[in-house]
């Protein structure tokens, strides 16, 4: 496999990690938290990062190849605002729908798509380069959206990845005995 492919098949998977990591966060807290804000105006709920992504998703990934990343018909002060009657399963269809934008297009993409141009704002960037920016960009959000669930759900968080003091055990169970750190590793 070349490294184009690779790298085409890898943002996937990387993608879906960081896709999973916020489900996983999002399913600690209850439908009162994902609509809550921390205590000052200018934060956000999970719910409005939630919907922002999505509308940055639907703007950049809908015709990646052959439009610019910010669409003309984009509202994106409007993703900053939760409607009368949103709920938590209207906020996860939101969810959902941005993700199929970005890996219907990555998945539809060919290894020379990569060094294609593509512009966002007006700014050129090679197809690579623009699928960077938008994993940087989810990954910011995603950690935003763990940091605001992990508060909201206090004592009753469970970890996402190693818990805290937990590491040996990790090792363990990840290699079958304890794993020794060789020097200078």
């Amino acid at each position: 496999m070349d490294a184009q492919q690779h790298y085409i098949d890898d943002i996937i998977v990387q993608l879906r990690k960081y896709k999973r990591l916020a489900e996983k966060a999002v399913e600690q807290i209850d439908d009162e938290k994902l609509f809550e804000t921390a205590d000052h105006e200018a934060s956000n709920s999970i719910a409005i990062i939630m919907k922002h992504m999505a509308g940055n998703m639907r703007s950049r990934w809908t015709d990646f190849l052959t439009s610019d990343g910010e669409k003309p018909d984009r509202n994106r002060d409007q993703e900053f605002v939760i409607e009368e009657g949103s709920s938590r399963d209207s906020i996860l269809k939101t969810w959902e729908k941005g993700w199929e934008y970005v890996f219907g297009a990555i998945s539809s993409l060919q290894p020379d798509d990569l060094a294609r141009t593509v512009t966002i704002r007006g700014e050129e960037h090679t197809a690579l380069e623009a699928i960077n920016r938008q994993y940087a960009h989810y990954a910011y959000h995603v950690g935003q959206i763990v940091m605001l669930a992990k508060d909201f759900a206090g004592d009753e968080w469970q970890s996402l990845s190693i818990p805290l003091g937990k590491s040996k055990e990790f090792d363990v169970s990840k290699h079958g005995e304890p794993y020794e750190v060789e020097p200078g590793e």
